[in-house]
């Protein structure tokens, strides 16, 4: 009995450093695949470059790269807020506002700027939804498009002019992470509107329901230790608003989505966010 004692005894003990290394290999494996994805999705929605490598993704981990979409959206906020804070004491509010509103499309390269303006040509310009998307494919920017954007510009510049300063630097943080978030739901919900593919095509085709899972829990937490728990529910409801409208909006006029229309549902709902806020945040 006491022999086979000590042999179960030295076979658990060698079987303790096997599971340990094999737990810390897994950790190490899945560490790996999520900085990947964070550096592609960093790589995609921001100017800076933190890598020199993930430059090839394949259309799973493009998929996969959309569950950091928030988080990437709260530290472009927080580049954002930390400029506000800094230039606020230098110059006046309105030129504070212009200020972060170009830092902000810097950041970015003007990606969801290039997407808002594409959707309004082919709305303008298309009949149909062929049509439409064709008119999107002209790198050139109409008349309507650079209207509208400079509309956009305009609302943004007002929605951060009326924002109350109790309300501002939460706003300004969470701001980018919602309208982050909203194209990753408006995608997972909807089909690509081109036959033959295009920029958006890898990211829906592997898209799943954990990815917007992922990309709403950092979302949700920044909400509420923002704006509490009220203002949370009611920026997480606008925000599932404006998903549902661009999902029913594009389905409608170009068949599914593009990635320019992901861009636009962007803009929209961030510049909706800034208006809304605080009447969200007045309510009973």
């Amino acid at each position: 009995m006491k022999v086979g004692t000590a042999e179960t005894e030295r076979g658990q003990a060698g079987a303790q450093p096997a599971r340990s290394n094999l737990l810390r290999r897994y950790s190490s494996r899945v560490t790996r695949h999520a900085s990947r994805q964070f550096i592609i999705a960093w790589h995609f929605l921001t100017a800076i470059p933190i890598s020199r490598g993930h430059h090839e993704p394949a259309a799973g981990e493009l998929a996969a790269s959309m569950a950091w979409y928030s988080a990437i959206g709260l530290l472009i906020g927080g580049i954002v807020a930390l400029a506000d804070v800094v230039l606020a004491r230098w110059f006046r509010p309105e030129v504070v506002n212009a200020l972060v509103i170009l830092l902000l499309v810097s950041l970015t390269r003007g990606l969801h700027q290039d997407g808002l303006a594409d959707t309004l040509d082919g709305l303008a310009g298309g009949r149909t939804a062929a049509e439409r998307l064709t008119i999107m494919r002209d790198p050139r920017v109409g008349a309507i498009g650079a209207t509208g954007l400079f509309l956009s510009l305009l609302l943004r510049y007002a929605g951060l002019l009326a924002l109350p300063q109790a309300m501002r630097l939460p706003a300004l943080i969470c701001m980018p992470a919602l309208g982050r978030w909203a194209m990753v739901a408006t995608a997972w919900m909807s089909s690509y509107a081109r036959a033959e593919g295009g920029l958006g095509a890898p990211f829906l085709t592997h898209l799943s329901f954990f990815h917007v899972v992922a990309a709403t829990l950092p979302l949700s937490a920044a909400l509420a230790i923002g704006l509490g728990p009220r203002g949370a529910g009611a920026a997480l409801g606008l925000g599932i608003a404006a998903v549902v409208g661009a999902w029913a909006a594009c389905r409608h006029w170009f068949g599914g989505v593009t990635g320019d229309t992901l861009g636009a549902t962007n803009e929209l709902t961030e510049i909706v966010f800034l208006l809304l806020l605080p009447v969200l945040l007045w309510l009973p």
